[in-house]
C-alpha cells in the first residue's frame, strides 16, 4: 500500500462527512477522544486500500482535511487511533476500518469474520483484549457522491393530516413479484416508481407510502449463518445513505427519482427511521463505525460499568441523545432527507428511547425541543412509535404537539372487539372517535392517532383471521420469537381451510376490520397486501424472511379482487365525507349548548346509552349516530362543514341483533351504505326511522339518512352515496 501520494490540504470542520464542492472533496469527522485519525482511500475496482492519509487538522473536536484531486465515486473509510480500554468505555482500534457516520452512499455488504470485532473473540470477558487483524477486506466502503439532481417542478403534496391515508410497505416486498414491473427493476426504488406500482396505489386511494427502513443497514452474523437476512432493515449503520440493495442502478439519485414520481402521483413519502440504536449491538458486537470513532460519545453506557451498554431497544445499545454531537447527527440526517431527498415525513422506530434523558422518558427532551424549533422539520409529518422496552417505555398519548403516534391501544381494542370479547364498548368508543382520552388534553387533534389493525410487526390481516397461534418455525428460533398476545381468532380452523363457512366468516371479519379502520376518526394506516389477502403463513415476526413469506403475491383470486374493490370503495367513501375525517373531537354532551349533538351513542333498542350501559361486561353491540349538520367545523375558507347523517352499527356477537334505527324527519329514510355481512356491499332497500335493522352476527353496517327529494346514487364501486344539499362538493 502506498502512502500519502495524494495532495492533502487543511480543509474545513464543516460540514461533517465527505462533501464535493466541484473542485475537490472536504472530509470532516467528529471524535472527542481520539488521538489521531487516518483517511483511508480504496481502489474503485479492486476495492483494495491504496492510501492512508493522516488528518492532521482538528477544530472543535472535528478532524478534517481537503483533497483537491478527489472526485465523486471515490471510496473511503476511517481508522481512528486512541486507547483500547473497555473498562473505561474506550474502544479505539485503528486496525478496524470505520464507516463515516455522514456517508451519503455505502457500497458493499459485510463479509462476516472474527476480524470485524475490535476484540479477540473467545474466552471469558473476551472484549478486554484488542484484536489487531485488519478487517478492511470484509467491510463495506463509503463513496463520495455528487448530490446534484434535477428536481424540476417537484413539490411536496402536503396532504393535510385529516385527509391522510397511509400505506406501509417494504420496497422489495411490494415490487419483487409484480408481473408488470420489469424483472431488472423488481425489488428496487426504480420498481416502486414504475407505472404498475403507482397505479395500484392510486387505484387503492392512499395518500402516503410509509417505507420500511431504507437507511443502509446490516444483516446480523447470526442470521447470515442461518442463511437468513434482516429483511425488515431495523439495524441501521448509515443515517444518510439509502441502502443500495434496493437500487437497480447503484446510484443514490434513483431514490430521488422514485420520490419525484410518487409526488407527481400525489403520494407522499414517509420514511421509517431507526435512530434509537445502531447495528453494532452490545459490548460483544462488531466495530463498524460509531464504536470505533468515539464509543463514549455515541452510546449510552452504564455509568458505573462503562464496559456495558444501556439497552432500551432490545438491540444491544442505545444512541446517546444527550450528547450534542449525536443530537446534531440525527438532526442533520433528518434535514438531509427532507431538503436533499424531498421526503415528506418520518416514522420514528421506538421513539420513546429518543426521549430518555437519564432513565425516565421525558416527552420534553432535547430531541423534541430541537425538532419543534427547526424551520424545516417542524413542517413535515412526524410519527412516533411511542414505546421502547425500558421501564416506563409505553408512552401512547404522551408525545408533544406536532407529533402523531401509532396508536397501539386502537389496534388492541379493535382486534379484541371483533374477536368477540365482551366489556369493550367503552374502550372501543374512544378509539372509533379519535382517542380523545389520549390526545385532547394535550391540545392535539383526532389525527394525532395513527390507527392501524396490522403493521409489519405481527400477523397480516389474512393471518389475523386464520391463526390463533404464531407459526415462526422458519425463523430458526424454535418458534420462541414473536409476540404471543395477538388477539387473533382463526374462525374455526387453524391455518388454510377449504370449509366454505370458515372462509365466508374470515372474509366477513376482514371486511369488519377494514371498515372499522376506515370509518374511525384519526389517520388510517394499511399494511401492504392486506387489501389482497396476503398471508405470511402464520409467521408474526417475519423480520428475517426475505422470501415469498414476505413478498406480495400479486396473483389475487376472485375473493381477493373483491376485497381490493371493497377497500378502494371505502377509501373513496371516506374521502367524500368529512364526517369521518374530522379535524376536531366530537363534542357529544358538550354540544347541547348548540341545541344539536354531533354524536349520539345508541343501544340496540334505539335509546341513547346510559352511563351504566357502558360498563356491561356482556355488551358486544354498539351504535353511533353522526349528525352531519353539527360538525362544528369550518373548511379552509371558513365555511361550515356539513355532511349527511349517518348511523354506524357494530355487532361482534355470534348471533344477529335487531337494531332500532333513530327517527328521522318526516319522509326521510335510512339507506344502507355498506353491510359487511354481505360480500356484495350494498343492501337492497331502505328503512324508516324507528324501524328495526337486521344487524347480522359479527358484522358492521353503515346507513345514511336521506332527505326528502334527495337522490340515492349507487357508485361504480357499489357504495351508496347521497346527492343532497347537505353533501357539499368538498370540505
Amino acid at each position: 500500500m502506498n502512502r500519502a501520494k495524494t495532495a492533502v490540504w487543511r480543509g474545513q470542520p464543516q460540514p461533517l462527512g465527505a462533501s464535493w464542492d466541484g473542485e475537490g472533496v472536504n472530509f470532516a469527522l467528529f471524535s472527542e477522544r481520539a488521538d489521531r485519525v487516518e483517511l483511508c482511500l480504496f481502489d474503485s475496482k479492486t476495492r483494495r486500500e491504496t492510501e492512508r492519509l493522516p488528518m492532521r487538522w482538528q477544530t472543535n473536536q472535528v478532524w478534517h482535511c481537503y483533497l483537491p484531486e478527489a472526485r465523486p465515486g471515490l471510496l473511503y473509510g476511517y481508522r481512528v487511533h486512541g486507547p483500547y480500554d473497555p473498562k473505561r468505555g474506550l474502544r479505539f482500534n485503528p486496525h478496524k476500518l470505520l464507516l463515516d457516520p455522514y456517508a451519503k452512499q455505502i457500497d458493499g455488504a459485510i463479509r462476516w469474520s472474527d476480524a470485524l470485532f475490535g476484540y479477540r473473540v473467545g474466552g471469558a470477558r473476551e472484549d478486554l483484549a484488542i484484536d489487531r487483524r485488519d478487517d478492511a477486506p470484509g467491510m463495506p466502503k463509503c463513496r463520495v457522491i455528487d448530490t446534484a439532481f434535477t428536481w424540476g417542478e417537484d413539490r411536496p403534496p402536503r396532504t393535510p393530516w385529516h385527509d391522510t391515508i397511509i400505506y406501509e410497505l417494504h420496497v422489495k416486498g411490494f415490487t419483487q413479484r409484480h408481473p408488470e414491473i420489469p424483472p431488472h427493476l423488481r425489488g428496487t426504488y426504480a420498481g416502486l416508481a414504475t407505472d404498475p406500482a403507482i397505479e395500484h396505489l392510486r387505484r387503492l386511494g392512499v395518500t402516503a407510502v410509509e417505507l420500511m427502513p431504507v437507511h443502509a443497514f446490516v444483516d446480523e452474523r447470526s442470521l447470515v449463518e442461518k442463511r437468513l437476512r434482516n429483511y425488515w432493515g431495523y439495524n441501521s449503520i448509515g443515517f444518510f445513505a439509502p441502502d443500495m440493495r434496493y437500487s437497480a442502478s447503484g446510484l443514490v439519485n434513483e431514490f430521488k427519482s422514485m420520490v419525484k414520481r410518487l409526488h407527481s402521483a400525489g403520494i407522499e413519502v414517509i420514511l421509517d427511521v431507526v435512530y434509537n440504536h445502531s447495528a453494532e449491538g452490545n459490548h460483544l458486537g462488531p466495530t463498524l463505525s460509531f464504536r470505533g470513532i468515539d464509543n463514549t460519545a455515541y452510546y449510552r453506557l452504564i455509568p458505573d460499568q462503562p464496559r456495558l451498554y444501556m439497552d432500551f431497544t432490545g438491540c444491544g445499545n442505545t444512541l446517546n441523545m444527550m450528547h450534542p454531537r449525536v443530537l446534531q447527527l440525527l438532526m442533520d440526517s433528518l434535514r438531509y432527507w427532507v431538503v436533499e431527498m424531498h421526503v415528506d415525513g418520518f416514522r420514528f422506530d421506538l421513539a420513546a428511547a429518543l426521549a430518555r434523558e437519564l432513565y425516565e422518558v421525558n416527552r420534553l427532551s432535547a430531541f423534541f425541543d430541537v425538532i419543534h424549533q427547526d424551520p424545516v422539520l417542524s413542517q413535515v409529518k412526524l410519527i412516533a412509535e411511542p414505546w421502547d422496552i425500558g421501564e416506563g417505555g409505553y408512552q401512547v398519548g404522551n408525545f408533544p404537539v406536532l407529533w402523531t403516534e401509532w396508536n397501539g391501544r386502537y389496534r388492541d381494542a379493535v382486534r379484541a372487539y371483533w374477536k368477540g370479547e365482551g366489556g369493550l364498548i367503552g374502550e372501543l368508543a374512544y378509539r372509533l372517535t379519535g382517542s380523545s382520552d389520549l390526545y385532547e388534553m394535550s391540545g392535539r387533534r383526532p389525527y394525532a392517532s395513527i390507527n392501524f389493525i396490522t403493521c409489519h410487526d405481527g400477523f397480516t390481516l389474512e393471518d389475523l383471521v386464520s391463526y390463533e397461534r404464531k407459526h415462526n418455525e422458519e425463523n430458526c428460533e424454535h418458534n420462541r420469537d414473536g409476540n404471543d398476545d395477538n388477539r387473533s381468532w382463526n374462525c374455526g380452523a387453524e391455518g388454510p381451510s377449504g370449509d366454505p363457512e370458515v372462509l365466508a366468516l374470515r372474509a366477513r371479519q376482514k371486511r369488519n376490520f377494514l371498515a372499522t379502520l376506515l370509518l374511525s376518526q384519526g389517520v388510517p394506516m394499511l399494511l401492504a397486501g392486506d387489501e389482497t389477502g396476503r398471508t405470511q403463513r402464520g409467521n408474526n415476526n417475519a423480520y428475517c424472511q426475505d422470501s415469498d413469506i414476505s413478498w406480495l403475491p400479486w396473483n389475487p383470486d376472485s375473493s381477493d379482487r373483491e376485497l381490493l374493490s371493497f377497500v378502494s370503495a371505502l377509501i373513496k367513501f371516506r374521502k367524500s365525507h368529512p364526517c369521518f375525517r374530522r379535524r376536531s373531537f366530537f363534542q357529544g354532551p358538550r354540544g347541547k349548548a348548540t341545541g344539536v349533538k354531533d354524536i349520539v351513542w345508541l343501544t340496540r333498542d334505539g335509546r341513547e346509552m346510559t352511563d351504566e350501559e357502558w360498563h356491561q361486561s356482556r355488551a358486544r353491540c354498539l351504535g353511533l349516530y353522526l349528525e352531519g349538520n353539527a360538525t362544528n367545523e369550518d373548511d379552509d375558507r371558513g365555511r361550515p362543514v356539513v355532511d349527511d347523517d349517518f348511523v354506524l352499527l357494530l355487532n361482534s356477537h355470534h348471533e344477529p341483533i335487531p337494531f332500532l334505527l333513530p327517527r328521522l324527519q318526516a319522509g326521510n329514510t335510512w339507506r344502507v351504505v355498506l353491510d359487511t355481512s354481505r360480500s356484495n356491499t350494498v343492501h337492497a332497500g331502505s328503512f324508516q326511522g324507528a324501524e328495526q335493522f337486521p344487524l347480522q352476527a359479527r358484522s358492521l353496517a353503515l346507513l345514511t339518512g336521506m332527505k326528502v327529494g334527495a337522490a340515492a346514487v349507487k357508485s361504480a364501486d357499489g357504495f351508496m352515496t347521497a346527492s343532497s344539499p347537505r353533501n357539499p362538493a368538498g370540505d
